[in-house]
């Protein structure tokens, strides 16, 4: 299977990507969906305006072993109506937590959460429901394993932005010595911003080694742009930075908290400030359990998890720099490629 530095990399993982229709819609959901048999999950949320469902039956005290999707979409709130569509497909296909002797008596329990795009395409009621969360379920299934995801603005990543600029989804992955693959995918819609206003650097960029340094002139005509569009925009609406982290590593549901909570360094390091009260930033994390974790090495899982957040980082570039600028009624967010490019 060729390697796409992809959340897919993660044998058995598949994601799918469904757009609201409509001329003054700017939204979606993404789905990450499970092998048979669901993936060990966790989920750790920070910031402090979540829009978020079934998150609870998470907790490693509580029944849900393993689950079978989960859902990011746009919508705010009202988009995590999109979980419904997902759950219903599931159902069909008797996959979840039984809750009776005959295999139809499952409920399938899919968390999920959403990010705050409300208007941005400028009808305030364009938002993912039930539909849209089955067509991204559909699409994921549709796909073949190993499959490249699309990234930028598709999916949950359709209305996202970054500050002023147009954010989106982001993927990437790595293998470890051990021959452990972690994956992450992020939906990139933060109040924060990703780009050192010094420099023109993208903060993640530092993390990776390779940042590349715009010419100043360049960078003092972007910095202007951006202070325009604050103006013609007005001020921030409420975001939130969404991830999942995936692992082929065999991980308790402890070990699988701790990952969650640990990646989202990985936000810390590329966008700035983070985890404000209009974020809603949440991270799941996911193990599909393929790979026996070292038994003769105790600090095996360190590996593990500074990979996860190394991964959330490199997917927030992609994100960014794979966007492309939206100009509507809903305002004007310009790409950071196009922002930035050398003519």
């Amino acid at each position: 299977m060729a390697f796409n530095d992809a959340l897919t990399d993660v044998t058995g993982l598949r994601v799918g990507h469904a757009r609201v229709p409509g001329d003054r819609a700017l939204t979606g959901t993404t789905v990450v969906l499970a092998p048979e048999g669901g993936v060990v999950a966790a989920v750790d949320v920070r910031g402090g305006g979540p829009a978020t469902r079934e998150t609870d039956a998470l907790d490693p005290r509580n029944i849900v072993q393993r689950i079978d999707a989960v859902v990011l979409t746009g919508g705010s709130a009202f988009g995590l109506d999109a979980a419904s569509g997902v759950m219903a497909w599931l159902e069909e296909r008797e996959r979840g937590v039984r809750v009776g002797p005959d295999p139809f008596q499952v409920v399938p329990v899919v968390p999920a959460a959403g990010i705050f795009d409300l208007g941005r395409g400028g009808d305030w009621r364009s938002r993912p429901d039930a539909a849209t969360g089955r067509a991204a379920v559909e699409a994921a299934a549709a796909t073949a394993p190993g499959e490249p995801v699309a990234e930028g603005g598709v999916g949950a990543g359709t209305g996202a932005v970054v500050g002023v600029l147009k954010g989106g989804v982001g993927t990437a992955s790595t293998v470890l010595e051990s021959g452990v693959t972690v994956g992450a995918l992020v939906v990139a819609n933060a109040a924060g911003s990703a780009v050192d206003p010094l420099t023109g650097v993208l903060y993640g960029r530092y993390f990776e080694g390779r940042a590349a340094y715009p010419d100043p002139e360049i960078h003092e005509a972007a910095l202007r742009r951006l202070a325009e569009l604050r103006e013609l925009n007005g001020p921030p609406p409420l975001n939130t930075t969404l991830a999942v982290v995936a692992t082929d590593a065999e991980l308790t549901r402890a070990q699988a908290q701790k990952l969650a909570g640990t990646a989202h360094d990985g936000i810390a390091r590329a966008v700035r400030p983070v985890h404000l009260l209009n974020d809603g930033d949440t991270v799941f994390a996911l193990s599909t359990g393929r790979r026996a974790m070292e038994e003769d090495v105790p600090l095996a899982f360190n590996d593990v998890l500074a990979a996860g957040a190394d991964v959330v980082t490199r997917a927030i570039v992609r994100a960014i720099c794979s966007a492309e600028s939206v100009e509507g009624p809903g305002g004007i967010f310009p790409a950071y490629r196009e922002l930035y490019r050398r003519d």
